[in-house]
C-alpha cells in the first residue's frame, strides 16, 4: 500500500479522517453501523397489533363474498363493507383504492393510512370480522386523523367494535 502524502501512514489509516468516515470507540470497536440495531430484529409491538397477511383479505372471491353477503355502511371519505360471523379468527381487511383516488403515489399513501388505522383498531373489533375498505375521492386530501374519525363512527355505527367492561 502507498504511503499517504500528508502522514506518512498507510493508505486508508490517516488519523484525520478516522473519526469522521469511521468512529471508533477507545477499544477500537467501530463505533459505525455494526452497532446499529435492525428495529426488525427488536422484540417489536406486542402480537395483537401486527398486521400479518393472515389478517388481508387478498383473493377475489373473498372480496366477493363481503361485496354479496356483507352490508356496506358510507361515510364520505371511505365505504367500508362488513360481513360478521367469517369463523372465530381475528377481523381482515381488504382495502381498495381505485384510479378515482388519485396517482399512485395517492392511493398508495391512502392504503398505508387505512391499514394503519385498522391495524391500530383490530385488538377493539369483534371477531370473525371481514372488512372491505372502499376509498373515495375525498379520502386522498383527507389526514390520518379525519379518515381514523370517519372509520371509528363507520365501525360504531355498523356495530362491529367489542364493548369493553369498565
Amino acid at each position: 500500500m502507498p504511503d499517504d502524502a500528508t502522514t506518512g501512514e498507510p493508505e486508508g489509516r490517516n488519523p484525520r479522517f478516522q473519526s469522521e468516515r469511521n468512529p471508533r470507540f477507545e477499544d477500537g470497536r467501530n463505533a459505525g453501523f455494526e452497532d446499529w440495531r435492525n428495529p426488525r430484529q427488536s422484540d417489536g409491538p406486542t402480537p395483537h397489533l401486527r398486521f400479518p397477511k393472515a389478517a388481508r383479505l387478498t383473493q377475489t372471491a373473498e372480496f366477493a363474498r363481503v361485496r354479496t353477503e356483507g352490508r356496506p355502511v358510507h361515510g364520505k371519505m371511505i365505504t367500508l363493507g362488513v360481513l360478521k360471523g367469517c369463523g372465530a379468527t381475528d377481523g381482515r381487511v381488504g382495502i381498495v383504492t381505485s384510479k378515482r383516488v388519485g396517482i399512485a403515489v395517492m392511493r398508495s399513501r391512502v392504503r398505508r393510512r387505512l391499514r394503519e388505522i385498522f391495524r391500530a383498531m383490530r385488538p377493539r373489533l369483534i371477531p370473525g370480522l371481514w372488512l372491505v375498505i372502499v376509498a373515495k375521492s375525498p379520502a386522498a386530501k383527507a389526514t390520518s386523523a379525519a379518515l381514523g374519525e370517519e372509520f371509528s363512527q363507520l365501525a360504531q355505527r355498523c356495530r362491529i367494535l367489542q364493548v369493553i367492561a369498565p
